[in-house]
């Protein structure tokens, strides 16, 4: 049977990120010979290869992969288990994985983790861009960054800025095609499509009214233009070709200047609200807590009108 000895687990973490013998050696204060002969010590106890070696780079094995991420994961649980001990006087540090939607992730969250790992440098930050969100229920991430609260209450999920969809068109477009008066009638426009997460492709929901006298609508829209990237869509509905559902911090520097103009403004969309999601055992790492904190209070920074925001999803 391997035999694992916990002070592997940091320095082949820190093999791995070097890419190299020599740049290991020289971040862990050793020479390159010390560096080969704890790799080949860890590989005689481990039974398996973990680093194919040339003269110039060395890359991971399949075992090699499957040792580096069970490893940081340990290390990473190593450093939660200190801040929960530690509680509210720990200094947030260790391995903060996020997930984020493209386009908002890299408007939004990576500008952020930037300044947060400036202000917390003993955080070591992983930033996962996707177009759909992982499970739930699956732990490779501390914290995803989502649209819409999710349904699943064995989660953590706080709302950390307010979003909300319009529909939108450019004033070329409405010269050419009467604006809609009703949800029904955008059955008869061009309307741009965003293939994008678990939204519905193709079907858009309008709500009108309140209480008792509140109604939906669901109209299957169609066009000739759809796309996964929020920011072509807005690119191609300032070319006139048809009618967007686009959220609000995407569109608002475009409303505000007249390059686009709300449709059917008196109906209300699915909410679409931001939400830093976590599970339970996370909510008392204080690296999770900060992070969490610092990107609520970075999404309520007013921005100046003169300055556009990029893709919010």
């Amino acid at each position: 049977m391997a035999t694992i000895q916990p002070d592997d687990f940091g320095f082949f973490s820190t093999l791995a990120g070097s890419g190299s013998l020599t740049a290991a050696a020289r971040e862990l204060g050793l020479s390159t010979a010390a560096v080969s002969k704890h790799l080949a010590q860890m590989e005689a106890r481990a039974g398996v290869a973990l680093v194919n070696r040339t003269t110039r780079r060395m890359s991971l094995t399949p075992e090699g992969e499957l040792y580096l991420a069970r490893a940081r994961q340990i290390l990473g649980e190593m450093d939660e288990l200190a801040e929960l001990l530690g509680g509210s006087r720990a200094v947030p540090k260790g391995l903060l994985r996020v997930n984020a939607t493209l386009g908002f992730g890299r408007s939004h969250v990576a500008p952020a983790i930037s300044r947060f790992v400036e202000r917390y440098p003993d955080v070591e930050a992983q930033l996962q861009l996707s177009v759909d969100p992982p499970p739930l229920s699956d732990d490779a991430f501390d914290v995803c960054i989502r649209f819409g609260e999710p349904p699943d209450a064995r989660v953590i999920a706080r709302r950390v800025a307010p979003n909300r969809r319009l529909l939108c068109a450019s004033p070329k477009y409405l010269r050419r095609h009467a604006a809609p008066k009703s949800p029904r009638e955008l059955a008869q426009h061009n309307c741009i499509g965003i293939r994008q997460g678990g939204d519905g492709y193709g079907v858009w929901r309008l709500t009108s009214g309140r209480g008792a006298a509140q109604k939906t609508e669901t109209v299957r829209v169609r066009g000739n233009l759809a796309t996964n990237d929020g920011e072509i869509a807005v690119k191609w509905a300032l070319d006139g070709h048809g009618i967007l559902m686009r959220a609000e911090w995407d569109i608002a520097p475009y409303l505000r200047d007249g390059t686009l103009v709300q449709v059917l403004p008196e109906y209300r969309t699915p909410g679409a609200d931001i939400y830093a999601v976590y599970a339970p055992h996370h909510q008392l790492s204080a690296r999770v807590r900060a992070f969490v904190d610092f990107l609520a209070a970075e999404l309520t920074r007013p921005m100046g009108k003169g300055k556009k925001r990029r893709s919010v999803r």
